[in-house]
């Protein structure tokens, strides 16, 4: 059966109509960029986002990097982040000049682990740019005693985590700045590239503002060196169509998620192979944006290559998609070499060989999602069931 990882058809075509309504409306509107359609959804994106103020970005990336760059981080600073994540967190540090200094995962979230940020801050140090991964916010708390006790910002990446909960309060509300992404894959995706600042500080935000539009106010009249930021009125417009399904987008998420574990707990473990399900801490919620497994060597397992990678080859046999994220850490990438040699990040490592992710989107049917974990369950029943003499050969072309 063929499963993909993302159908983001299932989601848009049904709000067709309303859709092509606000097309027309900023067609006929001749305001393109900035104007109402901007402002009316960087206030409702402000509720959701449980902050004061949101401004309107041109994409994820580009709201790391303004974030960063109303925060004056520049050459000779040091701002540290995850390891494991996407290229965007440390790319947009190093663009502007600073130095990303890489921390280990929490083997449980995902995260950021809070008990090596201490360690790792120097005189130089500005900033913590902590990543809610895959869907469930990082462990804020600790994040945020010690970025006051050493004076240092805290700029939250939301890509992945637009909706999610810490202690009850929104992510990205708590730090200087939040940054989210409205990539056509996340959970409240635009069609096309666009993304979002929040924050609670009056000033920052108005610097953000000025940075997205080239530093002008007014027109022409440039106070500092900003960039085109500026997300698309047309976006801005789709987006607002979107925003109130938000919640059941989300809860659909989390039902395919809670059925994956229900389905897959019993078979989580075995001498050839091990999965270890996700996990949600119990002071947060986890929005799905992933659904995210470690396949883990068992101590029987004797062949060269990762189990991982045999299951996602076993996977696509039975034209079941699935992905990667991510299979290099940034420490590991070739354009950060020069920043090493690096401390171990054991953690981070091992979650580069050991995780995929499964398709978890809110429009997948139940009869989709079973022949995922069949599959799945297939692949570690059979593994297990190879003769001990054939076990060195590759368990796919074995199992298949």
């Amino acid at each position: 059966m063929n499963v993909p990882l993302l159908d983001v058809r299932r989601q848009n075509l049904p709000l067709e109509e309303e859709l092509s309504a606000a097309f027309r409306r900023v067609l006929h509107s001749g305001q393109f960029i900035l104007g109402s359609e901007v402002e009316e959804f960087e206030a409702a994106a402000a509720l959701v986002a449980g902050t004061r103020f949101a401004i309107g970005m041109t994409s994820g990336t580009d709201a790391i990097l303004v974030a960063l760059m109303a925060l004056d981080i520049g050459p000779g600073d040091e701002v540290i982040c995850p390891a494991f994540t996407f290229f965007a967190t440390a790319g947009c540090i190093a663009r502007l000049g600073a130095r990303p200094v890489f921390i280990d995962s929490c083997a449980q979230c995902f995260n950021i682990d809070p008990a090596g940020i201490e360690a790792a801050i120097t005189p130089r140090t500005r900033a913590i740019v902590p990543v809610h991964l895959y869907g469930q916010p990082a462990d804020l708390q600790p994040i945020l005693e010690i970025a006051r006790r050493h004076s240092l910002a805290v700029v939250e990446d939301v890509a992945q985590a637009f909706g999610a909960e810490y202690r009850g309060q929104p992510a990205g509300s708590f730090g200087d700045f939040g940054t989210v992404s409205f990539f056509p894959t996340k959970n409240l995706g635009a069609l096309g590239d666009a993304g979002l600042l929040v924050t609670n500080d009056a000033a920052l935000a108005e610097k953000a503002r000025l940075l997205r539009n080239h530093g002008a106010h007014p027109r022409y009249f440039h106070s500092m060196v900003g960039g085109n930021f500026r997300l698309d009125a047309l976006q801005a417009a789709l987006l607002a169509v979107k925003l109130p399904h938000l919640p059941e987008y989300t809860a659909a998420r989390q039902r395919n998620f809670c059925a994956y574990n229900s389905a897959l707990r019993e078979t989580r473990a075995g001498e050839v192979v091990e999965l270890v399900l996700p996990s949600v801490h119990p002071d947060r919620t986890h929005i799905a944006n992933q659904y995210t497994l470690r396949v883990r060597r068992g101590s029987a397992w004797q062949w060269a290559e990762p189990p991982r990678d045999s299951l996602r080859r076993w996977l696509q046999d039975r034209e079941i998609a699935s992905e990667i994220y991510y299979p290099v850490p940034l420490h590991a990438q070739e354009c950060f070499e020069k920043l090493g040699p690096f401390p171990p990040l054991p953690v981070a490592e091992a979650l580069a060989d050991e995780v995929i992710s499964l398709p978890v989107f809110p429009e997948m049917t139940e009869e989709e999602r079973n022949a995922v974990t069949v599959a799945i369950t297939d692949f570690v029943h059979s593994a297990a069931q190879l003769p001990p003499g054939k076990r060195r050969q590759h368990p796919v072309r074995e199992m298949s």
